[in-house]
């Protein structure tokens, strides 16, 4: 337990957290053959910029102003991870009359739409969003990431706002 205090330890962890998210969705999509919905990719995104910010953190070692944005940068991703994450779970519970159309998929909205309108879009969700196409415990796969992000989310705040005293003792 006493490493686990460590900032150092505690990023790394986080990281490896996130490396092994994005393992598991990777061997999804390419080892159970489930396409990626356009939600499913940004709750990617997120996973890898809580997962970067986790290891720059590591390799950093941070003094407590430095924790303190490192703490709020991963924080800001799980959020935005969650936000789409509970997003899908939402669209994943609807009842099936009021599920909506299938859109294009993610690259054609980002090449014909600008960056905002395509994220708009994505957002809104579609049908294949909707879709539950994995679960474990009960939980699909958004269910997961929301959970994770959330996990990770407090987990990085307390990893690196706490006072550096305390996570040496």
């Amino acid at each position: 337990m006493k490493l686990l205090l460590n900032p150092r330890i505690a990023n790394l962890l986080g990281a490896l957290v996130c490396a092994g998210m994005m393992g598991f969705a990777l061997f999804a999509q390419y080892g159970l053959k489930l396409e990626p919905c356009p939600l499913c990719i940004l709750q990617r995104v997120a996973v890898i910029a809580m997962g970067i910010v986790f290891a720059v953190a590591a390799l950093h070692g941070p003094g407590r102003a430095g924790g303190f944005v490192y703490g709020a940068l991963v924080a800001v991703a799980a959020g935005a991870g969650a936000g789409v994450a509970g997003r899908q779970v939402w669209l994943q519970n609807l009842p099936k009359d009021q599920v909506p159309a299938c859109g294009p998929g993610l690259d054609f909205m980002l090449d014909t739409f600008g960056l905002g309108e395509a994220l708009q879009m994505v957002l809104s969700g579609s049908g294949e969003c909707a879709d539950v196409a994995w679960r474990f415990l009960g939980l699909s796969m958004p269910s997961w990431v929301l959970l994770w992000c959330v996990v990770l989310g407090l987990f990085a705040l307390w990893a690196n706002f706490r006072r550096r005293d305390e996570a040496a003792a």
